[in-house]
């Protein structure tokens, strides 16, 4: 005599094993992309631009290269 074809425990194997994919993640999805350095020219040239802006006023280059090294590491992320 023939044995039965088990097709409702195969589906919920299938099943289950979707779930699992869609629930772990993928090494892919864990891999930040490199972090892009800005070169220190980058750098300067967007730290003069701020100190332009604030009307050429003298006693903050620290705080103008500070937000250009930021905000070209916050372009490349």
């Amino acid at each position: 005599m023939a044995q039965p074809v088990k097709k409702a425990n195969t589906a919920k194997k299938t099943a289950k094993a979707a779930t699992a994919q869609k629930a772990a993640p993928s090494n892919l999805t864990q891999m930040k992309a490199p972090e892009k350095k800005a070169s220190p020219e980058e750098v300067a040239r967007l730290a003069h631009r701020f100190w332009a802006e604030r009307g050429r006023q003298h006693g903050k280059h620290e705080e103008d290269w500070f937000r250009a090294e930021q905000e070209l590491r916050g372009k490349a992320s």
